[in-house]
């Protein structure tokens, strides 16, 4: 029983810490907005959950660049590898391909989604309290 509710909130776990990189993927292209030669950067959530799965990541170790750093899995990473360059709409004298509208639009919905599945995980935790509670 303890597995199985594991494996289900391990999903979900994923899928925030997937949707928290993409977050941070966006807030840098709109910190680099000014940035000459920057190419703005995106994350396929989709691509990054499935890796982040199949490589049987419950978290986002960290990766380390030193020796005298903790051991960590490789699976830091798989979203790494899921980080793409965004298509130029329209390019800038300076060679920064960030629009900050795209950015914008793509930091709301993502939040919003990052919200409803918090709801989301929130509602299935209430269940199995009840149902532990037998109520």
């Amino acid at each position: 029983m303890a597995d199985r509710l594991d494996n289900e909130l391990r999903f979900h776990q994923t899928a925030l810490n997937v949707r928290a990189y993409r977050q941070q993927v966006i807030a840098s292209n709109i910190a680099n907005a000014d940035t000459p030669n920057y190419k703005a950067r995106d994350v396929d959530f989709r691509e990054a959950l499935n890796g982040a799965l199949g490589g049987k990541a419950s978290g986002l170790p960290l990766t380390t660049t030193s020796v005298a750093h903790l051991p960590g899995s490789s699976a830091g990473n798989v979203l790494d590898a899921s980080l793409k360059y965004r298509t130029e709409e329209q390019g800038a004298i300076d060679g920064n391909t960030v629009s900050m509208d795209a950015e914008r639009s793509a930091f709301a919905e993502n939040s919003v989604q990052y919200q409803a599945s918090i709801t989301f995980i929130n509602g299935l935790l209430r269940s199995m309290q009840q149902a532990i509670q037998g109520q």
